[in-house]
């Protein structure tokens, strides 16, 4: 099996060519970087945002390449979430149309609700109405794979953590430091209950889709929903660092979250802020997901939540 892997230096990529090279398979990285963080076969600096030009051929295509930072100019996301799958796709038509496997995300999903049990059928909102520019331009990006001829599926991985991590831990931690992490209040409302996924899963399933010829979306988690303040204070304390203490009610974070936004957008040229609705909303609002799909195509998951808990708790204390 010979793959071309986009994104190979990134945070999923870089798991995805271990678990290929793992199974003897043979991985043509692209990425922007001058060379190689992880060990391919054969690496190309590539600008998905032009049209790809690439003499290899593959037996598949990974495209893991996205940018997935909570914020960041509507341009950026356009230009490498909805470009760069176009131009992926459009190589892959006029090279033999390998099965294609777009690593999307379950962000698609997202409202600003509890959403619990989600499965593939679940109503995804329209453009207009989802949760943020990132989750608008994956959608854009899965409605060109489903136009692409060959063999194609959707992968959507939800809250992937783990060691490399660069966007959801980095954050946590830096907020919790500055005690900026607040303690969200939901009056009268249940527990937050969310779906976490280890990136060790991730790049199992990623494999395992290849491996297995699956096609169509599905929906990618540990499957082991968990009380996000819990796990998140038993994360904290492992980490050596403060519990949230102020307590905030959601809406007025969300109230926040908002202005902030609207002042780095006009003013600081999009200089993150240092709350998101986005990431608001990942404290207020419980999402877990039907995984039924994922275990009946792709078998269970490699290691559980709380391994995968462990893992990242021994990466950051090596690295700190």
């Amino acid at each position: 099996m010979r793959i071309l892997l986009t994104g190979s230096n990134g945070f999923v990529g870089g798991r995805v060519v271990a678990a290929a090279r793992r199974r003897g398979w043979r991985v043509v990285g692209l990425g922007r970087s001058a060379s190689p963080t992880h060990e391919v076969d054969a690496y190309h600096v590539r600008d998905l945002s032009q049209p790809l030009q690439l003499d290899e051929r593959v037996d598949a295509v990974v495209h893991a390449a996205a940018l997935a930072s909570p914020w960041a100019p509507p341009s950026a996301y356009q230009s490498a979430n909805v470009e760069g799958t176009r131009h992926v796709l459009d190589w892959a038509r006029t090279h033999g149309t390998p099965p294609v496997h777009y690593i999307s995300s379950s962000s698609v999903f997202y409202t600003r609700a509890d959403q619990l049990g989600l499965t593939e059928r679940s109503p995804i909102p329209a453009p207009p109405h989802q949760i943020n520019t990132y989750s608008r331009t994956k959608l854009a990006g899965e409605r060109l794979v489903a136009g692409y001829p060959g063999p194609w599926s959707i992968l959507r991985p939800r809250a992937v953590f783990g060691p490399g991590d660069t966007v959801l831990l980095p954050r946590v931690v830096g907020a919790a430091r500055a005690g900026r992490l607040p303690l969200l209040v939901r009056p009268g409302a249940e527990p937050v209950v969310v779906d976490l996924t280890h990136v060790d899963v991730v790049a199992h399933y990623v494999a395992e889709a290849v491996d297995r010829g699956v096609t169509g979306a599905v929906n990618l988690t540990n499957g082991e929903p968990v009380e996000l303040y819990p796990f998140l204070f038993a994360l904290l304390d492992e980490l050596g660092l403060p519990r949230p203490t102020r307590r905030v009610p959601a809406g007025v974070a969300m109230a926040l979250a908002r202005a902030s936004e609207i002042v780095s957008a006009r003013f600081l040229r999009y200089r993150e802020p240092p709350i998101t609705t986005f990431g608001v909303s990942m404290f207020a609002h419980s999402k877990t997901f039907d995984v039924t799909r994922a275990r009946t195509l792709l078998g269970p998951p490699p290691l559980t939540v709380e391994q995968g808990r462990s893992d990242l708790v021994r990466w950051w204390r090596a690295r700190s």
